[in-house]
């Protein structure tokens, strides 16, 4: 609170300013303190125009001019418009009295180092941070680029016992730097406010139910401050669900992992476009009540559920792209953490890999759409050429959007083991084994190459959810190292798909969180579709994070639930560098 008080106490301050004017008419030197109004100049020299924004006579005024124009013409557009706003009042005013109009033309100027700017100057180099416009007595301070929220907007779903993550964007400054405050209201009838939190993130409580929340934020960055924004809930914060499926599994994620250790993560979240389907609402999910299948109220699951564990890589699937910026973005980023995301083509969801900023930096990245590489890299030719010998295989196999993410990444604490992260979503259909076959066999080729030519001793980690049981065909190949033409999945799709062929790994792979009994649990169906696979030459795992007891996946029936955003449940686990 004292800093608080402090930090205000220097902003009002930056606004007393000791200015000293010389009257030219009067010859009479002014020295005084008075605090200025402000006028924010934005202007990128790439951008070729600028923004002059000022209020004047408690109008708004938004100025947009060539940046290579003169100062005075900018000048003569400001005093010709005051002018005509004289002339409407004095009009109408005169009108009445039968008195000629006349309208007093002000002295528009503007300073910068005691000295008046000439006419002549350019915008570009009169708009200087510090100059002083003056418009007749009025004084202006100009703050070139000051720091700016350009985004600022609060989550629509608050949950007592969940966090607030506002989505911010910034221009010219830092959200490090920049200041936050929360504030809850006094009383639900009443305009009146008591300061609950600092920081980018809060939590309501229990007690906060039936309240709204105001968020105060100055954008910041190592010199200035920027003008706050003020934002206020839409909603009020509403009970949360009680105790959830992760709760207990947080526990054991209370800490990140020191530099000689990996926390990694894969999740398929649940799409957004998929849980609202009639589909999903009747037949998939008709257990879930519909307000729990809502993205607002997942999402704040989702958060709480990402942030508690901790991870150093997350990876995700079935990410809505709103989703993404919106949502789980700015509260991973709140965390310490930076997202890459991958939409899948003529979709509206894709794959998203987080990393730790503290541990992990961004190397490259080499995402594919499977079918796209398969039919143009050259890497795939003879596999194409396998699969062509069945037109009705290949056309099922091309018609699929499904994407493979790749982001190498570098320890920050050792430049000399680079990950290379791998994550996809294959194809979903109970039938398609075959096509989960083949689109492996890219994926695992790809992953080859990039490791063997873009970055050699890198070790790869693989994510997912492979849509494969452990006896599948695709489980053998990753952890066994071969599939033979034999295998059943090959027949998955009937007579008419049958395109058998032998495939081999490239890698030494092992399934880091081994085998769950499920992955996936709904209505009419549970199983293992999910995995994250390591090379164990580089890494062994440390630590698997308990999977949710079969009690708390089925409090509700089955997932989602009110207390679980998916219908797939996390793979955790802390891997560490041999």
């Amino acid at each position: 609170m004292l800093w608080n008080f402090a930090l205000r106490s220097r902003l009002f301050v930056n606004n007393l300013i000791s200015i000293s004017l010389w009257d030219h008419h009067s010859s009479c030197c002014l020295r005084y303190y008075k605090t200025m109004e402000r006028a924010v100049v934005r202007c990128v020299p790439s951008e070729g125009k600028l923004t002059i924004s000022f209020l004047l006579y408690g109008s708004q005024k938004h100025m947009l001019r060539d940046q290579s124009e003169e100062l005075g013409k900018v000048l003569a557009r400001i005093s010709n418009g005051i002018i005509k706003t004289q002339g409407k009042g004095k009009k109408s005013k005169k009108k009445q009295l039968n008195e000629p109009c006349e309208a007093v033309e002000p002295i528009v100027r503007l300073h910068y180092n005691g000295d008046y700017v000439a006419n002549d100057v350019s915008n570009f180099n009169a708009w200087q941070d510090g100059a002083v416009l003056h418009i007749g007595e009025i004084r202006y301070k100009i703050e070139r680029n000051p720091p700016t929220f350009t985004t600022a907007e609060l989550p629509v779903a608050l949950l007592a016992g969940f966090p607030v993550c506002p989505k911010l964007e910034i221009e010219f400054g830092d959200l490090n730097d920049s200041v936050f405050t929360w504030f809850k209201a006094r009383d639900p009838n009443q305009d009146s406010w008591i300061e609950a939190g600092t920081g980018r993130v809060f939590t309501p409580s229990n007690g906060d139910i039936g309240l709204k929340v105001k968020f105060n934020c100055i954008p910041g960055n190592q010199t200035k401050y920027g003008v706050a924004k003020e934002l206020v809930s839409s909603s009020t914060v509403e009970a949360g669900p009680g105790v959830c499926t992760f709760d207990t599994r947080h526990l054991y994620t209370k800490k990140v992992t020191d530099n000689s250790k990996l926390r990694v993560l894969s999740y398929n979240i649940l799409a957004d476009i998929y849980a609202q389907t009639d589909l999903s609402k009747t037949v998939l999910y008709p257990y879930c009540p519909p307000y729990a299948l809502g993205i607002d109220y997942r999402q704040n699951l989702i958060k709480k559920e990402l942030m508690g564990y901790n991870a150093d890589i997350i990876c995700l699937q079935e990410v809505d792209k709103a989703v993404f910026n919106d949502s789980l973005s700015p509260a991973l980023d709140a965390s310490g953490m930076k997202g890459v995301f991958k939409i899948k083509e003529k979709q509206h969801e894709g794959l998203a890999t987080y990393f730790r900023k503290s541990k992990l930096q961004l190397l490259s990245q080499h995402d594919i759409m499977l079918s796209e590489a398969l039919r143009n890299d050259p890497l795939h030719s003879d596999l194409l050429d396998n699969l062509s010998k069945n037109p009705i295989l290949k056309d099922r196999v091309m018609q699929r959007s499904t994407t493979l993410q790749v982001t190498v990444l570098q320890p920050l604490s050792n430049c000399s083991k680079p990950v290379c992260v791998a994550n996809t979503h294959l194809y979903w259909h109970p039938k398609g084994g075959n096509v989960r076959l083949i689109q492996i066999d890219v994926a695992l080729r790809h992953l080859k190459q990039v490791i063997s030519v873009e970055h050699p001793g890198a070790s790869l980690l693989f994510f997912g959810d492979f849509n494969s049981i452990p006896s599948s065909g695709l489980f053998q190949l990753l952890s066994q190292g071969t599939v033979p033409e034999t295998h059943l999945d090959w027949t998955s799709g009937g007579p008419d798909e049958q395109c058998p062929m032998e495939l081999h790994n490239p890698f030494q792979l092992q399934s880091a969180c081994g085998e769950p009994s499920y992955t996936n649990y709904v209505g009419g169906f549970h199983g293992c579709l999910d995995y994250i696979f390591l090379d164990p030459q580089m890494l062994c795992v440390e630590q698997v994070i308990p999977m949710p007891s079969h009690d708390e996946v089925t409090t509700y029936q089955a997932l989602p639930s009110v207390s679980h955003p998916s219908d797939h449940i996390a793979l955790v686990c802390d891997l560490k560098w041999k």
